[in-house]
């Protein structure tokens, strides 16, 4: 009977008996292990290709709104020409405008003994959990990288897949995520900060403390294009002569006891603020609180951060101006100022589309990493603005829409709106991509209903 089969039918039909044949072959456990992230990254490389994320562009549109319905009032009520602004009122800063470091004089160069390197590889998406990793062992820490991903990483709830495999579609984990698991679960402590800057990074070195850091680099993705993404660095040492950081980067293709120049990391560093965390045993606080200097106190760090963001401002061009005006509206955020902050995201937003890039190295990835802007347009009522966000960040700039924190917070617009459906729905899909996170958990809760159970490994 097949013979009889014309060859255009009896081509087909070996075409469609082979690819039944690729299906059912790619259900088998040990074949499926093999192939699974080759499909992944194939899918992935379709879906970019008619859908590229480097076109990915939000534009703000609630604070016109906004500017004309209060000019309207003004005008109706004939307000007097003195326009009050929308600016929150300054929370006051801590001790002083000056940081206030210890006046010994640093040695010259200094590496930290007693690293164990740990790479990000034997997972997805593992930087974070790795350097932190790092971090712990560096203070004789028992455990092991699998705890601190059940902990802040568990992934979807699925039995099918193996622990690894759960977590790839969780793209990152948050700085007070790490520092939560380190001051809530084991004898160390964890405290992190804006607005930092080499001089207080050396400082801690000097002192025996290694550092954690996030900033934003240029790395060749899974598509084999070069793009912009986030990274933690793991800081063990310095030198003066030869104007280095000693890192120790997880990525194995760079690998320990990697130098990586001052101004290299500083101009890195600005896409995250200048965030920096420090790892130090438990009775330290004293020493640690000397070597802070005034970022011990958080609002001060948070005033000097907006100051910092406000010189770049001034001073920085091109993608360098993008993220100062990102990092002016984080610092509002972290003080409470949610106007202002939605005031500065706006500015940064709409310096994108016009960034003198190359369109594959545009930050697509940001609100991967940093979610300020979700806040500052929720705690201003611009719940539009947040949902529109979420849904470019969601479906333009990644192949699946598993941000856990863009999820929650379309959601929280969503109920703040009166769609309590739709929030219910974005709740759900987050508590699934993270079951620990807390936030998610109180959502679904106040809404009646039941979180899910995280899978043990």
């Amino acid at each position: 009977m097949f013979n009889r089969l014309s060859k255009p039918a009896r081509a087909l039909l070996i075409i469609l008996a082979t690819l039944v044949l690729l299906a059912l072959a790619y259900k088998i456990p040990f074949i499926n292990d093999r192939l699974a992230w080759r499909v992944d990254d194939v899918r992935t490389k379709i879906i970019y290709f008619f859908r590229p994320p480097s076109a990915a562009v939000f534009v703000p549109e609630q604070q016109a709104q906004i500017d004309r319905i209060v000019t309207a009032t003004l005008l109706a009520l004939r307000t007097p020409s003195s326009t009050p602004t929308l600016t929150a009122t300054p929370v006051p800063v801590g001790p002083s405008a000056t940081p206030t470091l210890s006046p010994t004089p640093l040695p010259a160069s200094v590496t930290l003994p007693g690293v164990k390197y740990i790479s990000q590889a034997g997972g997805y998406n593992l930087c974070g959990p790795s350097n932190l990793t790092m971090a712990l062992k560096f203070w004789q820490w028992p455990g092991t990288r699998d705890e601190i991903l059940w902990a802040i990483k568990p992934g979807v709830n699925d039995p099918k897949l193996e622990f690894w495999k759960r977590g790839q579609s969780d793209r990152n984990v948050m700085p007070y995520e790490m520092a939560d698991f380190v001051n809530n679960n084991i004898d160390l402590r964890a405290v992190w900060r804006y607005g930092g800057n080499a001089k207080l990074l050396k400082n801690f070195v000097a002192a025996g403390y290694p550092m954690l850091i996030e900033k934003g680099e240029f790395q060749t993705d899974y598509s084999g294009k070069v793009s912009w993404m986030g990274h933690y660095q793991f800081i063990t040492g310095y030198s003066d002569a030869e104007r280095y950081f000693l890192v120790q980067d997880t990525l194995e293709k760079v690998g320990p006891n990697t130098k990586v120049d001052y101004d290299q990391l500083e101009n890195e560093w600005r896409a995250f603020n200048y965030l920096f965390m420090v790892i130090y045993p438990a009775g330290r606080e004293d020493q640690v609180n000397t070597l802070l200097g005034s970022w011990r106190d958080e609002t001060w760090a948070n005033q000097h951060a907006l100051t910092v963001a406000n010189e770049d401002v001034k001073t920085q061009s091109g993608l360098d101006l993008y993220f100062a005006w990102f990092n002016k509206g984080t610092s509002h955020v972290q003080l409470l100022e949610y106007f202002d902050a939605a005031s500065a995201y706006d500015q940064a937003f709409l310096l994108y589309p016009d960034l003198p890039l190359e369109k594959d190295k545009l930050p697509y990835r940001m609100l991967w990493y940093q979610t300020g802007p979700y806040k500052a347009y929720f705690y201003s009522a611009r719940y539009q603005d947040v949902i529109d966000l979420a849904d470019v960040t969601l479906y333009q700039t990644i192949s699946d829409p598993t941000l856990e924190e863009s999820l929650y917070w379309r959601g929280m617009a969503e109920q703040a709106a009166g769609n309590t459906a739709a929030a219910l729905a974005d709740f759900q899909a987050a508590n699934h991509i993270n079951p620990r996170m807390s936030a998610i958990i109180q959502a679904l809760q106040s809404l009646g209903a039941v979180p899910e159970t995280p899978l043990h490994p």
